[in-house]
């Protein structure tokens, strides 16, 4: 196959100005909320060993960057940065502070199928907590992702949120072991509802177990899982209770209209042991955010504590972002050699006045009519009139 000059890699996208200019303003806001909050920010390597991070981050194996250092080690391109950001809260240094607050606004890589029609690359915004088992580090992520929606003023937003473990003690209180019960949660995880109402049929034989079943799928309120509950199991019963005591304490904090409570919503991200939720917005079609609590990743690590945390989709959020107006006034100075002095002299004074302004050196512009258009006002200091 013959690479033409301008194409790029499969699933990599080039920024331009306005883009970029609309990021900055992103990740200083998003940046500054997640301070206020207490969270430091962390970076991480973009190459990170596969044998640690490529395994457990929990992505598919075909979509990860993999290469060979010198040393013959396979790294990868750093596909997720949950896992990387375990990896520092496990060191010596972080164990000595937990509770350990960590935010991050870090790309990351996915290799995708040329039909895919998805970035390869993309930033992801967002914190891990670790070291707090509570429900109140569940409900401080959660509130503060709203927190950022509303700091970007993305409209209409929505969490919808499930529970891994307690889907899972549901689904093997049906009779299901957890060979059958993550073919069924595969499907909820597509939010396929035909595939996983014809899959309860072929593996459910009770006509009532099939229609309770299928209606998990359904659920928008909290109350509505009780049903499947079993009153008589108490880890149904306490995680049951758990997720009470949270949504007590995001109603108690303004979030009552904004959540849904789906018992059949989970995430691919197999590290999720707990409560999970994704975050939705208004002008994207696909989720802005997900996140969740990780206890076992931690264990990978060889750290056993709790932790919660979440990410945002840089991408998304610009297209759930409303756009602005922005003032595009720019002055150009154009200059000669004998007036460059002066030329820089003025461009200082305007750009102390809070001016945008280009100095350019004129004889280097081939199109100087084309290229003055481009600009609100224009100086010359070349030796020509003032259009």
């Amino acid at each position: 196959m013959t690479i033409q000059m301008f194409e790029k890699p499969l699933g990599m996208r080039d920024d331009f100005p306005s883009i970029v200019k609309r990021k900055s303003k992103l990740s200083k806001v998003g940046i500054k909320i997640m301070e206020q909050f207490g969270y430091e920010m962390l970076q991480t390597p973009s190459l990170e060993y596969y044998e640690t991070i490529g395994k457990i981050s929990a992505i598919a194996d075909n979509q990860l960057f993999k290469l060979l250092d010198n040393q013959g080690q396979t790294l990868v391109l750093r596909p997720d940065m949950t896992s990387p950001i375990a990896r520092v809260a496990a060191s010596k240094l972080l164990k000595e502070k937990m509770p350990v607050r960590l935010g991050y606004y870090s790309n990351v890589f996915r290799a995708q199928l040329r039909e895919g029609g998805r970035p390869a690359e993309f930033e992801q915004m967002g914190v891990e907590l670790i070291g707090d088992e509570s429900l109140y580090a569940d409900a401080e992520v959660i509130l503060l992702a709203t927190e950022i929606l509303r700091g970007l003023n993305v409209g209409s937003g929505r969490i919808v949120i499930g529970h891994t473990q307690l889907l899972q003690q549901v689904l093997r209180g049906y009779g299901l072991d957890d060979a059958l019960a993550e073919k069924l949660r595969a499907e909820m995880v597509a939010k396929n509802k035909v595939a996983y109402e014809n899959m309860v049929d072929n593996l459910v034989d009770d006509t009532a177990a099939k229609n309770s079943l299928k209606l998990i799928m359904n659920t928008t309120r909290l109350e509505d899982w009780e049903q499947w509950i079993d009153q008589t199991d108490t880890v149904q019963q306490s995680l049951y209770e758990d997720m009470r005591k949270l949504k007590t304490l995001l109603d108690r904090n303004g979030l009552a209209d904004f959540v849904t409570y789906d018992l059949s919503f989970t995430s691919h991200m197999t590290y999720y042991t707990g409560m999970v939720f994704e975050i939705y917005g208004k002008g994207s079609g696909f989720p802005l955010g997900n996140g969740g609590r990780y206890d076992g990743l931690m264990k990978q690590f060889g750290l056993h504590v709790g932790a919660t945390g979440f990410g945002l989709r840089v991408d998304r959020l610009l297209e759930a972002m409303p756009a602005e107006q922005e003032n595009t006034e720019q002055t150009l100075i154009l200059f000669n050699e004998e007036n460059e002095e002066n030329a820089h002299i003025e461009a200082n004074k305007l750009r102390k006045a809070g001016e945008r302004v280009t100095l350019q050196f004129a004889s280097a512009v081939k199109a100087q009519e084309e290229f003055s258009s481009l600009f609100s006002k224009v100086i010359r200091m070349d030796g020509e009139e003032n259009g």
